[in-house]
């Protein structure tokens, strides 16, 4: 029997990728810099205020944290951001959430292709592709630095044809959820992530923990088939 979905395309951080921590470290040994430049206020940001931010690419990031900033002070910054996030990488301060190598094991030995399509820098995605030895699980990787920070579901539109159809879209953000909205792909949403339950609405189904995704796309399948 044919598979109806053969493509799982996958977002990183907050569906995969724990981030919130190391992300926080790295903020805040970069925002107080801004600060005491004049160009941010004094305020103090704890990991789960700055978890609201993960999921968006890093020029939506910052015009939500300081709208302010000239262009070239908010490019150093998110440089300055993402380099401590690669040093922390290499350090040994990234985590996967509990389960996600054998997820992802588990889906590759059922065939199915998988790639990341994620709203982040090209060098973030290849530093963790080197550390976790992600080409055992992935055979693509679509940072949105790659594509000048447009939309994942325009980047979808380019990427399409390179993997075998049909897709289904998994990730815990309304930016993910919005390549099966626009493109008809059916949906994962990822509860464990950094998105709320109002940007959950209308997907496909809900993971409760990465060990529930096989699962998931088995179910969506089989409801694939019973509709042909």
């Amino acid at each position: 029997m044919t598979r109806k979905i053969n493509t799982l395309l996958f977002d990183w951080d907050g569906t995969l990728h724990n981030t919130k921590h190391l992300y926080g470290e790295a903020f805040r040994n970069v925002y107080p810099e801004l600060v005491e430049a004049g160009y941010a206020p004094d305020k103090a940001y704890d990991d789960d205020t700055l978890s609201k931010f993960l999921g968006l690419n890093v020029i939506e990031a910052w015009a939500i944290i300081a709208p302010d900033l000239p262009v070239p002070v908010r490019d150093r910054a998110i440089k300055a951001v993402g380099d401590q996030m690669e040093d922390g990488i290499f350090h040994g301060k990234a985590e996967l959430y509990p389960g996600v190598e054998a997820m992802l094991e588990k889906l590759k030995n059922q065939g199915y292709t998988m790639a990341l399509l994620s709203n982040s820098k090209v060098s973030y995605i290849e530093a963790f592709r080197k550390h976790f030895d992600l080409d055992r699980f992935f055979s693509a990787y679509y940072p949105c630095e790659a594509f000048d920070f447009i939309p994942k579901e325009e980047i979808f539109t380019q990427i399409k044809n390179r993997h075998p159809e049909a897709y289904v879209m998994i990730g815990d953000r309304d930016s993910d959820l919005k390549v099966g909205a626009v493109h008809h792909l059916p949906t994962v949403a990822c509860a464990y992530g950094y998105g709320s339950a109002k940007e959950r609405q209308g997907a496909s189904c809900v993971a409760k923990a990465p060990s529930d995704i096989p699962d998931l796309i088995e179910s969506l399948n089989q409801n694939a088939e019973s509709t042909d």
